[in-house]
């Protein structure tokens, strides 16, 4: 579950970069859920792995998901996406 955890970090955070790009800032609206439904898959990737047992896919997922969701919800209220 930790590297799909992973690759769903890696890419919400693609997304997250191609929305910054001019005329593509519609694809934050899309992004949003899908950086928000990995940050829900990468904690329960890391509270479903064994405690001592290697979490780094988990917490890099937890991360990237974090960040692409911070980042896409400022770009969109920066933008006047959300009023």
């Amino acid at each position: 579950m930790q590297p799909f955890a992973l690759a769903w970090g890696i890419s919400s955070l693609l997304l997250m970069i191609v929305g910054f790009f001019p005329c593509l800032g519609w694809l934050n609206w899309f992004s949003i859920p899908f950086a928000g439904l990995g940050l829900c898959v990468s904690i329960f990737a890391l509270a479903t792995e064994n405690r001592y047992g290697n979490n780094a896919g988990s917490i890099a997922g937890i991360v990237g998901c974090g960040i692409a969701l911070l980042f896409c919800f400022l770009r969109l209220v920066l933008g006047g996406g959300i009023l």
